[in-house]
């Protein structure tokens, strides 16, 4: 196992605990959920704030997601791609915010010194990171909506831009009770490709 594989491995193992104890975990809790002994943890990383770092960097990283979007299958339906899509970006936007608030509460995050600065957990990826991650993301979702291209109003990009504000602002809505409540991803795919309007009642 190359060094590179064994730090995704480490990594991998240590994302859930990193969730749920912030910088508290040990690096003993990650060694027995990787099934390794301690000390390789510190032949692939100098020590655990490096490996909290990489969690960092994992858990904001787009790629995992964008494996996802890729494995989805370009047979079904628009509704049901769409549908997987919007489950798979919500769970990597609530693994990343869970990972930075985590770390952010147990003061992992907080007074890092110059040049060791990790990802604040206001602010997320620095912004030209954020502009790369949504690019490429955009572009998974426009390849998930190219075999319906002539079925669109819109281009494939704009319905692409769409899909994704409104998943983004079902992530930033409050939480409420009965019709407060974010919408589903059903119900956003719904919005998405039908609009509000009820058509059995003559809308137009």
């Amino acid at each position: 196992m190359s060094v590179e594989q064994r730090r995704a491995m480490i990594v991998a193992a240590a994302l859930p605990l990193v969730a749920e104890y912030g910088a508290a975990v040990t690096t003993s809790q990650i060694a027995r959920a990787a099934g390794i002994g301690e000390a390789t943890i510190f032949r692939a990383f100098k020590d655990k704030d490096e490996v909290l770092d990489a969690c960092v960097a994992e858990a904001v990283g787009p790629e995992h997601v964008l494996r996802e979007l890729a494995s989805i299958s370009l047979d079904a339906p628009i509704a049901t791609r769409l549908t997987e899509a919007a489950e798979a970006l919500r769970a990597h936007l609530e693994r990343m915010g869970t990972v930075i608030g985590a770390l952010h509460a147990s003061g992992h995050l907080r007074g890092r010194a110059p040049g060791q600065a990790a990802p604040d957990a206001g602010d997320g990826p620095p912004p030209d990171a954020r502009a790369r991650s949504f690019a490429a993301l955009r572009h998974g979702i426009i390849e998930l909506l190219e075999p319906d291209r002539a079925a669109f109003r819109l281009s494939p990009e704009k319905v692409a831009s769409a899909f994704l504000g409104l998943l983004f602002t079902r992530r930033q809505s409050p939480a409420g009770e009965g019709d407060d409540t974010p919408l589903t991803p059903e119900e956003l795919i719904s919005v998405l490709l039908h609009g509000t309007l009820d058509a059995s009642l003559g809308g137009s």
